[in-house]
């Protein structure tokens, strides 16, 4: 190691003689020619360093992605919330351009009215509706939707009225099977836990033998309540009693979410 440190000093003071013996000229030609050969190393340095400092401009740091991602997830909820908002209007248009083509066919003057409340103790059996006297409706007025009967009014008030549902067992309606001459009454089955909203279709013959899906409608009793042909439901099942036969109908009508109604108020 001494020995190094002895040659790099000879060296050292040998070139400060050479400095010292060149004239300036020379000097300034020994150093064009050292920067002539150490420049090109020097330019593409200065480049690198040029490119990496652009490139650091153009990083994002970690906050601002993640603040541009929360912005992101905020107008994405927006989003999807104006597209459901939009799609309950089409709905709800929908919903009373068919209510307004229903009224026009039918063969009855139509008041329409909205399902307003129920009670979780009598769901099967009654609902209320925004229409009272004054808008015409008396007591035992059917209630029927476009897809069939729901029930007969029971009380009425100036702008209340009470309607009793198919699916009540008080509620009787004289109602015949489709493609077949078995009549009958339905009324409402016995609520249970396995037979919610089902009505039975009474009386009929032993012998009939009824197809799951047959179309029952009302048969229109003369002085009853409700006219002939509104839809009650279709069978779903069939058996013999010891006296008649008896069909189990599905109601036409979801009677679990009924909101919109019309009531008979009478013929056109």
């Amino acid at each position: 190691m001494a020995k190094l440190n002895g040659i790099l000093l000879a060296l050292l003071i040998l070139l400060a003689v050479v400095v010292t013996i060149l004239s300036t000229g020379a000097v300034r030609s020994l150093h064009s020619g050292f920067m002539s050969v150490v420049s090109p190393f020097l330019n593409v340095g200065k480049a690198a360093q040029e490119q990496i400092g652009s490139v650091g401009k153009g990083l994002r740091t970690l906050e601002q992605i993640d603040a541009e991602n929360r912005q992101l997830t905020v107008e994405n909820r927006e989003l999807r919330a104006t597209v459901q908002i939009l799609q309950d209007l089409e709905m709800e248009n929908n919903r009373l351009r068919d209510a307004l083509g229903y009224m026009e066919r039918s063969k009855f003057r139509l008041v329409p009215a909205q399902v307003v409340s129920r009670d979780a103790s009598t769901w099967w059996n009654t609902v209320r509706i925004n229409r009272g006297f004054e808008d015409g409706v008396e007591v035992d007025r059917p209630i029927i939707t476009d897809k069939g009967l729901v029930g007969k009014t029971v009380s009425v008030s100036k702008n209340i009225a009470t309607v009793m549902l198919i699916s009540d067992e008080n509620c009787k309606v004289g109602a015949k099977v489709e493609g077949t001459r078995e009549q009958g009454v339905s009324q409402g089955r016995r609520i249970s836990s396995e037979s919610k909203g089902e009505i039975e279709l009474n009386f009929l013959t032993k012998q009939a033998e009824l197809p799951p899906g047959a179309e029952v409608i009302s048969a229109g009793v003369t002085g009853g309540v409700f006219p002939p042909g509104l839809k009650l439901g279709t069978v779903k099942s069939f058996r013999q009693r010891d006296l008649d036969g008896q069909a189990l109908i599905e109601p036409s009508v979801d009677l679990s979410t009924i909101r919109d109604v019309f009531v008979i108020v009478s013929e056109k």
